[in-house]
């Protein structure tokens, strides 16, 4: 498969010029007109304003991926600039035991010392990486990008969710974002930071809030949007199910998991079918080349199998004999867009934890656990565009009502 036909000079150089003119000249002039009367929108209730950005978005994603020329982030050194909070976090080695360990010795993977990035609130005076105070609620934040792409760094698109809660929320004062190795294939090099690379990465930031900050598990919420919710599942998973572990003992699970638009099904049972061809319009993902190329360089040497009957990959999986539990799991907050070509995988995670946990906010005795909040009209991951408003501010407020219930 090549999925970066032109990351090659001179196409490369060739090919950027030619889609920036003809997307100038052509293209946005289209859009435009076919954006201006409602029935040429994806969704009626669109604003012409909303229509023209899906089209911007959708067209600039895809050239970034066919060109190569979005940058990659790094692990391997702390990316300064102004406002930027910046620490390293130590390997967590002895915390990787059970199903974990043994993947990671299937791809060949270690443990390794990772950047992280604080955030704190707009006039808050703490020290970066101070002492958690007694009662103080963190947030752990997954950036998504297909396991491929993005960035924890504070300048990184994703890093509006984190400003977005840290706006909203006035009982998070602080959020702490893990730069996790990103996987790669060819035609760059193969297999590299595969399955289960994410979780140890994801794992180590943990730990360091734990046992580093010293934050209280029950204090911790760990919120992760599209790859990363599904991150953010996988480690909550991971810590859910090795409690009973006396060598290595693993901290607590974490007292809160935000879930925002969660890539929830890397396996191929959701192809092909329901939202995933009736909402290709109404998004700016799609099941192509790119979506391809993120599933074979995360699954690496396990193959794309692994992703068709591991709960850790595939929580929504709907192949037969496929089975999942979220018994132990702690309060969940789950997000989704109803034009989003992922929202059925969504809904089935929602209704795979409600069974489980039962729905409610989770803060009662007896109360169930899961709450839903799906905007009718929003493509994937919304809470990453500005422009994406009301909808942003309105999910933020419901995020914000739910951690402080």
């Amino acid at each position: 498969m090549s999925g970066f036909p032109f990351r090659q000079q001179p196409l490369k150089g060739l090919y950027i010029v030619y889609q920036l003119v003809t997307t100038l000249f052509v293209r946005l002039p289209f859009w435009v007109v076919t954006s201006l009367p409602s029935s040429g929108r994806a969704r009626p209730s669109w604003t012409f304003k909303r229509a023209l950005l899906l089209n911007v978005v959708r067209h600039f994603t895809k050239l970034t991926f066919e060109t190569g020329i979005a940058p990659v982030a790094t692990y391997l050194a702390l990316k300064s600039g102004k406002g930027v909070n910046g620490v390293w976090i130590d390997p967590a080695t002895e915390l990787i035991t059970g199903d974990l360990e043994k993947w990671a010795e299937i791809a060949k993977v270690k443990a390794t010392r990772l950047p992280g990035y604080w955030f704190h609130q707009k006039g808050s005076n703490v020290s970066v990486g101070s002492s958690a105070q007694p009662g103080e609620k963190v947030v752990l934040n997954l950036h998504g990008g297909a396991y491929v792409r993005m960035s924890a760094h504070p300048s990184d698109p994703t890093a509006n969710i984190v400003k977005g809660i840290l706006k909203h929320t006035p009982s998070i004062r602080r959020v702490f974002s893990v730069e996790y190795r990103l996987s790669s294939g060819k035609p760059f090099t193969g297999g590299v930071h595969p399955f289960p690379t994410a979780i140890i990465d994801a794992l180590a930031g943990y730990n360091y809030l734990v046992n580093v900050v010293g934050y209280s598990p029950s204090d911790i919420i760990i919120c992760g949007d599209s790859a990363g919710g599904n991150l953010a599942h996988a480690l909550t998973r991971y810590l859910v199910e090795n409690q009973d572990s006396t060598n290595p003992k693993l901290p607590a699970p974490p007292g809160a998991l935000i879930l925002l638009s969660p890539w929830s099904d890397l396996s191929r049972s959701h192809d092909g079918i329901g939202s995933a061809v009736s909402c290709v319009n109404s998004d700016y993902l799609a099941a192509d080349s790119r979506i391809e190329y993120a599933k074979d360089a995360f699954t690496g040497p396990h193959g794309r199998v692994i992703a068709d009957s591991n709960p850790y990959i595939s929580p929504a999986c709907i192949l037969p004999g496929f089975e999942v539990s979220f018994k132990g799991f702690p309060r969940t907050f789950i997000n989704g867009g109803g034009g989003e070509v992922l929202i059925d995988q969504i809904r089935l995670l929602r209704d795979r934890m409600v069974a489980d946990l039962g729905e409610g906010d989770g803060v009662k005795a007896g109360e169930g656990k899961v709450r839903y909040f799906e905007v009718p009209d929003g493509c994937h991951d919304y809470l990453v565009l500005p422009p994406h408003e009301p909808e942003r501010t309105v999910t933020f407020k419901a995020i914000a009502q739910w951690v402080e219930a």
